[in-house]
Formats: C-alpha cells, structure tokens, sequence
C-alpha cells in the first residue's frame, strides 16, 4: 500500500510498505478520507516524544472497514467508521474512570495502550489496523470527509461540557482554526445566547464568520475589549481557548467574567509558559480554569450525532483536497496556511 513514511525529523515522503494485518481486537481499515493538524507539525519535525521513526502519521480520518481481526464482533466488513485516536490499557485507575486519554500506561503496546498516528501508526495511508476500541460507526447522512472530524468533534464537545456550559450563557471561543469553528458550533448547538470568535488571521476570520454570532480579528488586549464589546459589554460566562499559544491563554482569562469559567485546550505540547497574568485576576475573579485533553468516554460518537443532524457544519471547514500521491503539496498548503487553508483533505 501507499503511505505517508517519516523517516526522521523533517524526513518524509509518500512509499511503499506492507499492507498491515490486524491484530486481536483491531481491525483494518481502508482509508477513505484523512486530514493533517498542526500537531501533525511537532510530529513530523520530530518533537513529539512518544513517536519512533519510521512512522505513519495521521490521526484524523474515516474508512471502510475491510476485515476484523480475532475476536472483533463489534464492526462488520463494509462498515462506515470514524477513528477516535486514544486506545486506553483499559485497566489502570485512570481507564478506568473512563479518561483513558489520560492512561498511565501511555505508550506501553505491550498493556494495550495505543495513541494512532503519534506511538502507533495512522490514517495518511491507504490501510490502518486500529483498535475496536477507537470507532465509531458514521451515521448515514455523513460523507467520508465529515467523517473524518469524529476526533475533533469530540475534542471540541469534550471542551465544552469541561467548561460546564449552559443554556443561555455567552461563549467567547478563541482560536479560528477547525477546533474553534467547532466549539463555537458546539456551543450554539448546547443554547448558548450568544458566541465570540476571536482569530488572529483575517483570511480564515472571514471564512468561516457565519459560525458564530460575531467575530474578532486581532490580537492582544484590543481584541480582548472588542471581544466584550461583541457580548454586550461584558465577560464571558465560558471562554474556550483553542488557538495553543500563551497570548491566548492571557486573552481567555482576561475575557473571563467575574466568576466565570476558562477552558484551555490548545496547548497540547510542551515548551508553551503562561506569563504575565496576575494572579488576583483568577483569586479575586473567583475563575474556574481547566485545562482539556482530547475526547474521552466515547464522546466523539455523540458528537457525530451534531453533525449528522446539522447541527455542526464541517464543510466550510474544508478548503482544500488532494490525492494522497500529492501530500508534499497538500502539507505545504496547510504547513503555510495558502488561501486561508483550514483542513485539507486527502483521499487515499
């Protein structure tokens, strides 16, 4: 089969390999819609510390399945899935509780643990073995590419019922990227009264504008104000920051109201200090701040559900398409953010 290979840092190109065979209680896949992400940067500029090179990146997709490995009942040849991309051991407290994202067991194959496309191989191929434990089945109405959000649906539904959102309360989102645009949806779809995108790049600002209820382009504390301005003059009752930078960890708890909730999902990687925020503005503005991993409990098949009743809408979140052969032109359209690029699309 064809696939995306790193070799090292920096080092990758679309070969030829073995076709995998899956293992008990996996199944293979055929790939019919994958995606890249900005964390598809650290790993393949080999910054991730729990990918081992050669590998397979990838970790946003949907496929058909084509054969169930001993002892998979749960899925059938023909099948229609979306992958989530964290497989838990399953038995340490932590998988237990039903955050197996969280797994302490995190990169130990031996005790079950998978994380597909960072320790163990993905999507940007024509086949994948992955765990049963990571599909969902694609309600009817989804195409391949909506598909291809089951993660980062569940992210971003993840994101947001962290922050205990309500019916009726403002939502300030920071972040124009896909998970933004998906949280402000999210947030729309759970009855917030009003949502905030704020983005720093006015090319993808304008793309997706009708997303949410207004939106911010700028940075810094201008665009906090203009922010409040956007809510009516007021804080946030929840703020949910998917932009992964410390200027936005400031801006979300700036932008906060008092007694307000601030979600912090965007900075996955280490290497990343919040600075420069005093302290009285979290104590004396009686704040909740969490911070929120990936998609746990199974949440990516309810949020699915979003998109299949229109509630959620992935589609202008796609900008561009490519075949797989294509992916040195496909990663750089996304790595430098041509015409606006959001996600762009493979089709192995």
């Amino acid at each position: 089969m064809k696939a995306v290979v790193a070799t090292g840092a920096g080092r990758f190109a679309v070969s030829e390999v073995a076709t995998p065979t899956p293992g008990r209680g996996q199944a293979l896949l055929r790939v019919k819609s994958t995606t890249v992400c900005g964390t598809d940067q650290k790993i393949l500029a080999g910054l991730f510390p729990g990918t081992t090179f050669p590998h397979i990146p990838g970790h946003e997709f949907a496929g058909e399945v084509v054969a169930p490995g001993e002892g998979v009942d749960e899925v059938q040849p023909g099948d229609r899935v979306g992958v989530e991309v964290h497989v838990g051991c399953g038995q340490c407290p932590r998988c237990l509780e039903g955050v197996y994202q969280l797994c302490l067991n995190y990169g130990r194959a031996d005790k079950g643990h998978a994380h597909i496309g960072f320790t163990v191989p993905g999507g940007l191929a024509e086949y994948v073995a992955v765990s049963v434990k990571a599909l969902h089945k694609l309600p009817e109405p989804l195409s391949w590419d909506q598909g291809a959000f089951c993660d980062n649906i569940g992210i971003a539904l993840y994101a947001a019922e962290r922050g205990q959102l309500r019916a009726g309360e403002r939502v300030a989102v920071i972040g124009a990227g896909a998970f933004g645009a998906l949280a402000a949806q999210v947030a729309r779809a759970l009855g917030a009264a009003r949502t905030v995108l704020l983005g720093t790049r006015a090319e993808r600002v304008q793309r997706i504008r009708h997303l949410a209820d207004a939106v911010v382009v700028g940075r810094g504390e201008a665009a906090v104000e203009d922010a409040r301005a956007a809510l009516g003059g007021q804080g946030a009752d929840l703020v949910i920051e998917f932009a992964g930078t410390p200027d936005a960890a400031r801006q979300a708890i700036q932008l906060a109201r008092r007694g307000g909730r601030v979600v912090l999902a965007g900075a996955t990687g280490p290497g990343r200090e919040l600075s420069g925020v005093d302290l009285s503005t979290i104590v004396r503005g009686h704040l909740d701040i969490y911070g929120s991993l990936a998609n746990p409990r199974g949440i990516s098949g309810r949020g699915l559900q979003l998109i299949a009743s229109g509630a959620v809408d992935v589609r202008p979140l796609i900008t561009h398409c490519f075949a797989l052969e294509q992916f040195a032109e496909a990663w750089a359209t996304f790595v430098e953010r041509r015409d606006g690029a959001i996600r762009v699309m493979l089709h192995p």
